[in-house]
């Protein structure tokens, strides 16, 4: 099986000949037509994440997947071979830069009927951050007012028309080439980042989803309302996270301590943070397809690369410019 795979930290990306998936009672095995890129990815290869996931090495990356049923497990109840499929495989198990991957039951949904394998490859990442985001925790009830920072990016474009959906009042920020684009996701106010400071244009928001940290994430805290919830998923993780995801106690310690400063600070502006390290759930995604199927969503792929340049695919990402989401087709 050819697959394409980080054999170390910060080592390039390599297509290899690699053995085929084992498939458990509870699997699916897929035929990868479209995976997703995310930025995700290329953390993950240059080992930014590697204290908090236990990745081992060689690694096939990939955290997005659209394609057709091969094969089930025997006690796999909700697919069988042939069917259309699409899902952000666990954590643990992620390899979607690959030609197949065996994925749990549990992470899958059957693909939205109105829309193409490319389209549901760029979903599952971005629409589940997403829905985590303002549904699971922001709760976002309509007449409220959300902040979506990068809203021409992958979660972006998605965060924003579900948001509208939900109710919501929404402002994001762009470069002034995207402002009609997100306008015309729903963005009600949109805030050119290059030359308007959303700090001093914005005040009273219930919650911001911030994708980018640092001092952004800090700017973001003073634009809420007393109450208000800011949900970073760009960092710094805190110890909800690190609780959530088993890690020992010295790392759970020294992961609170990277979040302090910014819990603190929004304690004093009487706000809230929170990081979001989104979670594979295929029942949310059924519930998404519901969404996309009515068109209350609306995948936005802005480039596709064949499954042979998945290396300058992942790179592509650094250059920035891509509306919604770049993936790689297997057809």
């Amino acid at each position: 099986m050819k697959a394409f795979v980080v054999k170390e930290y910060k080592g390039p990306l390599q297509a290899s000949d690699v053995p085929e998936p084992m498939v458990g009672e509870h699997d699916v095995l897929v035929r990868v037509q479209a995976a997703g890129l995310n930025v995700l990815d290329e953390k993950i290869r240059v080992g930014e994440f590697k204290q908090i996931l236990r990745y081992e090495l060689p690694l096939i990356p990939g955290n997005d997947v659209a394609g057709t049923v091969i094969r089930v497990g025997s006690k796999v109840s909700a697919f069988k071979s042939g069917d259309e499929v699409y899902g952000r495989p666990n954590q643990d198990r992620i390899g979607t830069f690959a030609e197949r991957i065996a994925v749990a039951e549990a992470d899958l949904a059957l693909k939205p009927a109105s829309i193409s394998m490319e389209e549901a490859g760029s979903l599952p990442l971005v629409a589940l951050t997403a829905w985590q985001a303002l549904v699971e925790r922001g709760n976002v009830q309509p007449g409220q007012k959300v902040l979506i920072h990068a809203g021409a990016g992958g979660v972006g474009s998605i965060a924003i028309q579900l948001a509208k959906h939900l109710g919501a009042t929404v402002a994001t920020t762009v470069s002034a080439s995207n402002a009609d684009f997100v306008r015309e996701l729903g963005a009600d106010v949109v805030i050119d980042y290059r030359s308007q400071d959303f700090e001093q244009l914005l005040g009273g928001y219930d919650l911001v989803l911030d994708s980018l940290g640092g001092e952004n994430l800090e700017r973001s805290l003073r634009v809420l309302k007393p109450g208000g919830k800011a949900i970073g998923i760009a960092g710094p993780p805190d110890p909800a996270f690190a609780r959530e995801a088993g890690l020992n106690p010295v790392v759970r310690l020294a992961v609170a301590g990277l979040s302090a400063g910014i819990r603190r600070k929004a304690r004093k502006l009487g706000v809230s943070y929170e990081f979001l390290f989104m979670r594979a759930s295929g029942d949310q995604l059924r519930r998404i397809t519901a969404l996309i199927d009515n068109g209350a969503l609306r995948p936005i792929v802005g480039r596709v690369f064949p499954f042979g340049q998945t290396v300058e695919a992942l790179q592509s990402l650094e250059k920035g410019g891509i509306r919604g989401k770049a993936v790689i087709s297997n057809p």
